[in-house]
């Protein structure tokens, strides 16, 4: 999965902020790789480096293969802080999407709900 960030009003786009982000997306999104293509990061600082209240603001967009992105933004006081509640609100979404094209498309995915290999009906042993 390809992170992207773009940073502006004030907040350095360095290396060190594209490897943790990329880092702590692939984690935090692990199981939604083999649906994501990309997630592209906006920080902002939108009170323009005026001190007080929820100044940054993270948006994720989620590029999902063959379906349109979806998006989660963030307000907070700091950017760690609108970068993971961001991240949090993107799983949520991702958890929705995907979740209906699971009931309604019925995707080949992999499970760990059910033993594929245990025999279908079988119960407990019989007693003779």
């Amino acid at each position: 999965m390809q992170v992207q960030v773009n940073t502006s009003n004030g907040i350095e786009n360095k290396d060190t902020l594209e490897r943790w982000a990329s880092d702590y997306l692939n984690d935090s999104l692990e199981r939604f790789r083999q649906d994501i293509t990309r997630v592209e990061v906006q920080l902002r600082d939108t009170s323009s480096g005026k001190k007080g209240g929820e100044d940054k603001r993270c948006t994720l967009e989620a590029r999902i293969a063959g379906r349109d992105p979806v998006a989660a933004t963030h307000h907070a006081p700091t950017q760690d802080e609108a970068f993971r509640g961001a991240t949090q609100r993107l799983i949520h979404v991702l958890e929705h999407t995907l979740g209906k094209l699971d009931r309604h498309h019925h995707r080949d995915r992999d499970t760990i709900r059910r033993d594929t290999t245990a025999p279908v009906g079988d119960t407990a042993p019989s007693v003779e």
